[in-house]
């Protein structure tokens, strides 16, 4: 393990024992902040929705910048035990490879360049944003895209985990909150009356009997149900959440399209049923070619990495469905992301910093 990697390592525990739900992240952000300003970053600042910005000053002020980001919030509650433990060879941690280590990973470029003496000939915009985790919808992101516009050669977006795989595709996500409503009532002496949960029920067997394609890669999942009040009542109310998935916007689109059809089906004397788009995602993809996908792939092999082209849903999703050019490259390998017992390895985090740095220092001319 490399002195900059252990460094790196120690800062992603201590990010990652500050609670940071998505719309709660203002004390990790805040963390963050304070860090931008003891590393003497320039116009260190946090927006209105709580994403925090800096810049590294080059040689040309006036050369469109690269933005590198890395998203502040986690799946966790704010009641969430973040207990961590760590191994000789792992870290033990809810959140520390999503994204706590991508967050840690920003200082790690900036202390790397500055020890090798690199002098950018374009200024690096630092990014720690919000809301890119579940029904965050990538508000953060879709604020700094508003905030730079096209005036930036490109997006270089950090994930903790996912070492060696390189998106450049962006996955189109839909997601519906659906809800039945009924008058309810006792499920013996009102027995024969619509309940809302043996409606929501019946629509989502409709729902997840619809044929998903396996090309383009294409899925569904009902996240959450809940309603009802009682084991002796006829459910007046039910709800669930639906999360819908494609490489293709067309596909998404279509899908969409049968659920909402599903739903209205639905729809009968004493049912009523409400649908709400709770978010969504748009596709897009940055050809294979392009030279920011090649810069990528180039310095996952220099620093001795796979290099494999994939899709995913991540905050590029914004950037890449604007024609801006967006790549997102992890720091390290690891998994069981979203759940208590997530972890990272702790020895290739060293090649994981190396291929940002190589890619950042690299930049110039592959935002064409």
């Amino acid at each position: 393990m490399t002195p900059l990697s252990s460094r790196v390592l120690t800062l992603a525990m201590r990010i990652q024992q500050i609670p940071a739900p998505t719309f709660h992240e203002q004390a990790r952000g805040k963390f963050v902040r304070d860090l931008f300003i003891a590393e003497r970053l320039k116009d260190v600042s946090v927006d209105g929705l709580g994403n925090v910005y800096a810049r590294l000053a080059a040689k040309n002020h006036k050369a469109a910048p690269l933005v590198v980001s890395a998203h502040l919030d986690t799946v966790y509650p704010p009641d969430f035990n973040l207990k961590s433990s760590r191994e000789a060879d792992r870290v033990i941690a809810p959140g520390i490879g999503d994204n706590s280590l991508g967050v840690a990973a920003l200082f790690g470029i900036l202390w790397s360049l500055r020890e090798c003496k690199i002098e950018l000939e374009r200024d690096l915009w630092f990014v720690a944003n919000v809301g890119e985790e579940g029904l965050g919808d990538l508000k953060g992101m879709r604020e700094v895209v508003e905030r730079f516009g096209s005036a930036v050669i490109g997006y270089l977006i950090l994930e903790g985990l996912a070492l060696g795989q390189i998106y450049h595709r962006a996955v189109g996500v839909r997601r519906y909150r659906i809800g039945v409503r009924t008058a309810g009532g006792h499920s013996w002496s009102d027995y024969g009356r619509p309940s809302a949960v043996h409606e929501l029920a019946l629509l989502i067997n409709w729902i997840l009997a619809i044929r998903l394609p396996h090309a383009p890669r294409t899925t569904m999942n009902v996240g959450t149900m809940h309603g009802g009040t009682g084991v002796n009542v006829l459910a007046a109310q039910a709800d669930c959440e639906v999360d819908l998935r494609s490489e293709d916007p067309e596909v998404l689109r279509q899908i969409a399209g049968q659920v909402e059809e599903h739903a209205a089906r639905a729809v009968r004397k004493g049912v009523r049923v409400e649908v709400e788009v709770i978010g969504e995602r748009p596709a897009g993809e940055i050809p294979p070619h392009h030279p920011f996908i090649a810069l990528a792939q180039k310095c996952a092999r220099e620093a001795g990495l796979e290099a494999v082209l994939t899709a995913g849903s991540t905050d590029a999703n914004i950037p890449i469905s604007r024609g801006i050019p967006a790549v997102v490259m992890g720091v390290t390998s690891g998994g069981n992301a979203h759940s208590a017992d997530e972890y990272i390895q702790i020895e290739p985090i060293a090649k994981g910093l190396d291929q940002l740095v190589r890619f950042v220092s690299s930049v110039e001319g592959a935002g064409g």
